[in-house]
């Protein structure tokens, strides 16, 4: 644990890799775009005002709601508003979204503490560097699938550690606390009954913080999974092995990552000759079992929509895209998409639970894939074959300049194009920043127009700008 513990307080920014630096950037911008534009959600509307009520303070902000909270509060109903959409991050190993908790702990707490920019960039990196280890642990020693607050717990705390400056022993105790009082969050329970609950990503924040603060006031915890000797090849590496250059995949569809393949899959039939969705009398989508258990379902709610395999299929082959108006309450009225969920039929396929069973151990071999066929009313047969999607390690096509089309495509209604390229200027430039605050002041604009541009309407190709 010494080396776990010395990780987390010794990391700056000016030591680290270029690379990883490019790839903090790039996570901290996602990740502030994804929580702006939950702030369209039902659920982050929910959470704001909890946070506000629950820790009433003003040490922090909630981005978009005009609410500030404590520290804890501001993480909490940041981090519901990071994964409301389903937008964020995913990582290796994670099985999961960490910039969701990552992000809103970081910024929360270096807001509240007066730090810099680089300050709290180096502590989002201590933030996926702990992740990614915590998660494999944690999925390796647990039997039940627990989504993302379980070890996202530990991941927060480890920031929290870096940010409020504590020492090594009580370093070891949060990790300890946090992991001890980790949410249960059984993930599976959820895709069977999508809700508000979902992975947890708000408790995962609010557990790391308090953990981080009772460690610094002489609280004690159990002795953390990061120190077992049977996990030590899995941990022995921070700090010279940098896992989120290569490890973090960013996402371009406002739905569970298990359908991202089945979406490339249609898309790639869209492009037959004189296809037209209303000519479909039969849409099935093979997948592995997890993505299958997503269910064919018309959903009632957003979150409905986001754990579900056949809706953001259709609501590709009816629109050409997926995202935020595809998945909020006006869309889920969409009749055009509602019929092609109903000529839905889910196929399971043992091929392809093998090459997931790879691809969530970090085997190379692994692939989060589909196929998809659909059946004309006239007896065409359109089949794409196995298709891989894009949550696949390393991370290919995406750079800073995707990152940027995809923050204007679902910032649009929520910042003023100018204050857009202020944010923009300034996550660029973060380990520039004498103050956090500055950043978070940006982010916390509204929209003074209801007027859409092109890109807001959702007519900006993010491919063309990603190389894929």
């Amino acid at each position: 644990m010494d080396l776990v513990a010395q990780f987390i307080t010794r990391t700056s920014w000016g030591q680290l890799p270029e690379a990883v630096r490019r790839k903090a950037r790039m996570a901290l911008l996602d990740v502030l775009g994804c929580i702006l534009v939950g702030t369209r959600a039902p659920v982050s509307r929910i959470t704001a005002r909890f946070a506000a009520e629950m820790w009433p303070g003003a040490e922090a902000s909630i981005l978009g709601q005009g609410l500030r909270a404590t520290v804890c509060g501001a993480a909490f109903a940041n981090g519901y508003a990071a994964n409301a959409l389903d937008l964020d991050d995913c990582a290796i190993y994670t099985r999961g979204h960490p910039g969701a908790q990552i992000v809103p702990t970081a910024l929360a707490l270096a807001e509240a503490t007066g730090r810099s920019g680089a300050e709290m960039a180096a502590a989002i990196v201590v933030g996926y560097e702990i992740a990614h280890r915590a998660a494999r642990i944690w999925h390796a020693s647990h039997a039940t699938f627990q989504a993302c607050a379980s070890w996202g717990s530990v991941a927060c705390a480890a920031v929290a550690a870096n940010l409020l400056g504590l020492d090594l022993e009580q370093t070891k105790q949060a990790l300890g606390i946090a992991e001890y009082y980790a949410p249960n969050v059984p993930m599976m329970w959820d895709v069977d009954h999508p809700s508000m609950a979902k992975h947890g990503i708000g408790w995962g924040a609010m557990t790391g913080i308090m953990a981080a603060q009772l460690a610094q006031r002489g609280f004690t915890g159990v002795p953390s999974l990061l120190g077992l000797p049977s996990y030590a090849d899995w941990v022995n590496d921070l700090g010279s092995h940098f896992v989120m250059e290569n490890g973090v995949v960013w996402k371009r569809y406002a739905c569970c990552a298990w359908t991202h393949a089945a979406i490339a899959a249609a898309k790639r039939l869209m492009q037959a000759p004189g296809f037209h969705p209303d000519d479909i009398a039969l849409l099935r989508i093979e997948g592995f079992h997890e993505a299958i258990r997503l269910g064919a379902r018309v959903p009632q709610t957003t979150e409905e929509a986001q754990f579900n395999m056949a809706w953001p299929v259709a609501a590709m082959l009816a629109h050409g895209e997926v995202g935020p108006d595809q998945m909020l309450d006006a869309g889920l009225q969409d009749d055009r998409v509602q019929r092609l969920v109903k000529k839905t039929e889910l196929v399971e396929s043992a091929t392809l639970n093998e090459l997931y069973a790879l691809a969530v151990k970090g085997d190379p071999r692994g692939r989060y894939a589909s196929a998809v066929t659909i059946v004309l009313n006239d007896g065409t047969r359109l089949e794409s074959g196995v298709v891989e999607g894009e949550i696949n390690y390393p991370c290919r096509g995406w750079d800073e300049q995707g990152l940027e089309g995809k923050f204007r495509w679902v910032v649009g209604q929520v910042l003023d194009e100018a204050t857009m390229e202020r944010v923009l200027d300034a996550v660029w430039r973060v380990d520039h920043l004498p103050r956090v605050s500055v950043l978070v002041e940006l982010a916390s604009s509204r929209r003074h127009s209801a007027q859409r541009s092109d890109v807001q309407r959702g007519e900006y190709d993010i491919a063309r700008h990603t190389g894929l």
